[in-house]
């Protein structure tokens, strides 16, 4: 060694300072492990180290990166761990999943039901790294596995027991012109966002101009990823075709900003697959699976529960600000199973199943309060951070992504359909409840105590647990579909209790008010679909003709209030029949409240409950009839 080395004329370094043999043979000794030790080091620095990249040939390095990412799916990557303790500060108000500062099942309204359960915003922890690639083993083999597993769309569409638009056999003239009134609102809604804001995110009517928010980051067209398989299956096929023409010369998925993962999800990653599914389209296919990878950096935590934010450009992931000790959100990461599920099956990579079970086996682990699910849980520690229990926001589509988990795997997933049953359970014997005036509702539980208000978001459970009744046991069928029932009727009685025949954004059921919005800040109405979403599955399920009056009444009243020049808007009071309007048209009126609307006027074999799942946007996964290797082609 060069530092070793005798010299001409010069002692050897050691004999130089003096040192006797037993010195000299220590020094050496302690020399050669440091040396070895400084080398060693740089097999234990982070993969994005410029010094490891000096040091290790291109082949080692990669490999050193890909044993790393599989660590850290499988639960504890080092360096989100080292991250955890180091504060963020959130991004700039979120725009909420449905107007407010940030997102919900829908989070439509997070912020505010947050704030009261969870006190003060809390500084929180940023996520690990991206990574550069997602997959469970190497590069190469997720290549392959990817190459010998093409789906075959042709025999898909040869599995569906009904035609996708269904054989349209002859109706009654009122239920035609009623499904006639809901296309030409879905067909003006969209004209006037094609018009004003094509390509932003969203319409503001008033003002004919776009909205962006800093919900999606730095994606845009989410009314036109949103809008897709309803303009296709209301066979509006001009505007079908503009949009798709939109999604293949303007979609851009390069952005760098912070996202709603389960916004991203549910709206995009939801309308793409729906659109491939419904036409084949290979476009859409590819842009699911390119923007489901940008998704997978936000698992990187110690128990694979992801953050709900992540930066798109980045990978970079934290919580939101004002979630609890920066906690994840039931409804978000609970709400990931469908989507991930087809990703997998069409990409043919099994991470984003993996991601979504260990989901699973995290929330099997962690005890629940009365069998309760609470809506706030640490991705660090697994547990939960406090007991606020909700079917309306911050829960809300956990509840109902269980059963259609069960459902879409052609009645297989079994540890589904248990979780969905004790979870129903717990929540009959906790939460249900029976007014004075003899309306059931479902109430909030904090730690014990009942706050006996229920959210617009709690409406759509009417609608789950009718589902889920339909394939109870005998004893329990009749119960199940009473209690669905029931609750639809109450979401029903908050409609029709106000001036606008609207309902408001929560209702109540004390200080001897029943089924009415009691606080000023509750009294608006944003186009929400969960309403007339319970009316479709209890007019399929039941074919009381109640169901298509109750929908007729809320088409009626759209019109009436919500209708503007240029598109449709939210108002700010169902009490007033001279309401003050929002100024938005938000995406989701055209993915769920007219599709619902729509669905609830045609046969049952459109979108047949047979074939297809709805996630929570309202976009229609197809049930796997088969198992998915069998659909699969070596190509």
């Amino acid at each position: 060694m060069v530092l070793l080395r005798k010299l001409p004329g010069m002692p050897g370094w050691p004999a130089a300072l003096g040192l006797r043999l037993p010195q000299k043979f220590l020094f050496l000794l302690f020399l050669s492990g440091l040396l070895t030790l400084c080398f060693g080091a740089l097999f234990l620095l982070p993969d994005s180290s410029r010094f490891k990249r000096l040091f290790l040939p291109r082949r080692a390095a990669a490999s050193s990166a890909s044993s790393s990412s599989s660590a850290s799916s499988s639960s504890a990557s080092s360096s989100s761990t080292g991250d955890t303790d180091l504060p963020r500060s959130p991004p700039a108000a979120a725009e909420p999943r449905h107007a407010s500062p940030a997102a919900s099942r829908r989070l439509r309204d997070r912020l505010r039901t947050a704030a009261r359960a969870a006190g003060p915003p809390a500084r929180t922890a940023p996520g690990s790294r991206r990574q550069a690639e997602p997959a469970t083993g190497s590069p190469a083999a997720a290549r392959e596995t990817r190459a010998a597993s093409r789906f075959d769309y042709e025999r898909f569409r040869q599995l569906l027991r009904h035609p996708v638009r269904g054989r349209r056999p002859a109706e009654d003239p009122e239920t035609h012109a009623r499904r006639m009134k809901v296309k030409e609102m879905m067909k003006f809604a969209w004209d006037n966002y094609k018009q004003y804001a094509l390509g932003k995110n969203e319409l503001r009517p008033l003002t004919k101009n776009g909205h962006i928010g800093n919900m999606f980051g730095g994606l845009r067209g989410a009314t036109v990823v949103d809008a897709l398989d309803t303009l296709y299956v209301m066979e509006l096929e001009e505007e079908f075709q503009e949009a798709k023409k939109w999604v293949e010369k303007s979609f851009d998925l390069n952005v760098n900003g912070e996202a709603s993962l389960f916004e991203v999800n549910i709206r995009y990653i939801g309308g793409l697959l729906a659109a491939y599914y419904l036409t084949g389209e290979e476009v859409f296919k590819s842009k699911a699976l390119e923007l489901g990878e940008k998704l997978l950096p936000a698992f990187n935590t110690p128990t694979g529960i992801p953050r709900g934010v992540i930066n798109l450009g980045s990978g970079m992931s934290w919580s939101w600000g004002w979630a609890s000790a920066g906690s994840s959100i039931l409804a978000e990461f609970g709400t990931l199973h469908l989507e991930f599920l087809h990703l997998s099956e069409l990409s043919g990579n099994p991470v984003f199943a993996e991601k979504v079970m260990n989901i699973r086996k995290v929330l099997n682990r962690v005890e629940k309060p009365q069998g309760l699910y609470p809506n706030f849980l640490s991705p660090v520690t697994g547990n939960w951070v406090q007991h606020h229990v909700s079917i309306g926001g911050l829960g809300d589509s956990f509840y109902e992504y269980l059963i259609k988990s069960w459902l879409m795997s052609d009645k297989k997933d079994s540890e589904a359909k248990k979780m969905y049953d004790d979870a129903l359970e717990a929540i009959e014997k906790h939460l249900v409840k029976k007014s004075a005036g003899g309306l059931t509702y479902i109430a909030e539980w904090r730690g014990g105590i009942l706050d006996h208000k229920m959210g617009h978001l709690a409406c759509f459970s009417g609608g789950m647990i009718a589902l889920g009744a339909e394939h109870a046991g005998e004893e329990r069928k009749q119960h199940y579909m009473d209690l669905a029932a029931e609750i639809t009727n109450t979401c029903h009685e908050s409609y029709a209790r106000s001036d606008t025949k609207l309902g408001p954004e929560a209702f109540r059921f004390d200080t001897g008010t029943e089924a009415m919005a009691t606080r000023l800040s509750e009294r608006y109405y944003i186009l929400r679909p969960e309403v007339v979403e319970s009316y479709m599955y209890m007019w399929r399920l039941t074919h009381d003709p109640k169901y298509r009056q109750w929908g007729w009444e809320a088409v009626k009243a759209l019109e009436k209030h919500c209708r503007v020049e240029a598109g449709f808007s939210g108002i700010r009071d169902v009490y007033t029949t001279t309401p003050t309007h929002d100024n938005m048209q938000q995406s989701f009126f055209l993915a769920e409240t007219l599709k619902y609307l729509y669905l609830l006027f045609c046969e049952d074999d459109v979108l047949s409950l047979d074939d297809w799942v709805f996630n929570t946007e309202a976009h229609p996964l197809p049930v796997n009839h088969t198992n998915f290797k069998a659909k699969a082609s070596v190509q």
